[in-house]
Parts: structure tokens; C-alpha cells; sequence
């Protein structure tokens, strides 16, 4: 029988990498926007600081994402070769290792071994990489997936404070970045904390805060250098 049914955990290699990505677009853009724009910068350079920051910063999260992950995936496949090599060499052992992995789990010594058998004659490696590696397709590391969605998901993000600045009026530019941004991000929050199965509000509120942090500490950094420049 083929296992239908729906789990949360599913999704969590592109869900982790695309709200990252996201809020981080949203954040650094928006923080550095209002802090270039506290510094009394023209409003061209302030677009053109903003353009630069979200293909600077797209560019920065698919790099990171890729090399972590791929860390990950290398760790990971070292492990498997390890396993491939002791279930040819060292069989008998390996399926003590997946007898006691189970008896640990609640069955007796005798059910435990039945199912180690099983389990082994189906597809040894398999069990191996599930129940002693904790590796499963649904959970394995997936550089170029990260990266791409690290990116993409970035650029989204950036490209909303940055539309805000190029049409808000200049005078009121960073009160129009702040409030918008602040509330995608609690959008943003909230729809993870939702697809997550987590509480709504406590999303929202956790992003919004971190975020208002940072467009405060930058803004007062562009004031605090505009003024010793002016």
C-alpha cells in the first residue's frame, strides 16, 4: 500500500530556504534603504543603493545556501558510502546494529529481529540510511534547490521596498518603506507560521519585531553619518 498521507515536514527543505530567503530580502532592502535614505541621500542614489543591495544580495544567499547545503550533502554521502561499504563486508553486524536501533524503539529483542530481517531483505540500505542515519528522501540535502530558492525568493523580497521607494514621495520615503515593509513581513511570517503548522500570530510577531530592529538601528546609523558628512 503506497503512503499518501500529508506531512508538514515534507516541505520543509524549500519552505526553510524560500522564508528565509524572503525575509531577509525584505529586511537587509529595507533596512538599508531607510538607513541611505536618514543619511539624506538623493532619491537616485537611494534606488540605485537598493538595486544593488537586492542582486548583491540574491546573488550572497544562493552562494551561502549552495555551500551549506552542499556541506550537508557531502556529509551525508560520506555516510552512505560508509554504510555501503559495512553492509558488504560486515553484514551479520549491521543487522545487529538495525536489531538494537529497533528493540530502542519499543519492540521486543524477537519482533525487533524479525522486522531487522525484513527490512534487510527489502532494501538494506534503505533501512540503514532511515533508522541509523536519520537520511530519507523527503529530508535529504539538496544544494541547487536551496540556492535557487534562497535567490529567488530573495530578489521577491528586496523588489518590494525597493517598488515602495521609487513611488512613495521622497519626503516620505522612509515612513512609507518602514510601514509597508514591516507589514510584508508579518504577512510573510504569519504564511509561514501557517504553511508550518505553527501559530499564526506568534510568526508575524517574532519577524516584525527582529525587522523593525533593524530598520531602526540602521536608520539611526544614517542619520548619525549624514550628519558628520553634512
Amino acid at each position: 500500500m503506497r503512503h499518501s498521507e500529508f506531512h508538514r515536514t515534507h516541505h520543509i527543505g524549500w519552505l526553510r530556504a524560500a522564508v528565509l530567503g524572503a525575509n531577509d530580502g525584505i529586511v537587509s532592502t529595507a533596512s538599508l534603504l531607510i538607513g541611505v535614505a536618514a543619511a539624506d541621500a538623493s532619491q537616485q542614489a537611494l534606488l540605485i543603493t537598493g538595486l544593488a543591495g537586492l542582486v548583491s544580495g540574491a546573488m550572497s544567499m544562493a552562494a551561502g545556501e549552495y555551500v551549506s547545503v552542499s556541506s550537508q550533502a557531502d556529509t551525508e554521502a560520506a555516510d552512505m558510502a560508509r554504510e555501503r561499504h559495512e553492509l558488504a563486508t560486515e553484514p551479520e553486524h549491521e543487522l545487529d546494529e538495525l536489531t538494537g536501533i529497533y528493540v530502542q524503539r519499543g519492540l521486543t529483542p524477537e519482533l525487533a529481529r524479525q522486522v531487522a530481517m525484513q527490512m534487510t531483505a527489502h532494501d538494506a540500505f534503505a533501512a540503514h540510511a532511515r533508522d541509523e542515519l536519520g537520511i530519507s528522501e523527503v529530508l535529504n540535502a539538496q544544494p541547487v534547490q536551496a540556492a535557487l530558492t534562497s535567490a529567488t525568493t530573495f530578489a521577491i523580497g528586496a523588489a518590494l521596498p525597493l517598488v515602495v521607494a521609487w513611488l512613495a514621495p521622497y519626503s516620505l520615503a522612509s515612513i512609507y518603506i518602514a510601514v509597508t515593509s514591516l507589514f510584508f513581513l508579518a504577512l510573510l511570517g504569519g504564511l509561514a507560521a501557517k504553511t508550518g503548522g505553527a501559530s499564526l500570530w506568534k510568526g508575524a510577531w517574532r519577524v516584525t519585531f527582529w525587522g523593525a530592529l533593524a530598520m531602526i538601528a540602521t536608520a539611526v546609523v544614517g542619520h548619525l553619518f549624514g550628519v558628520a558628512i553634512g
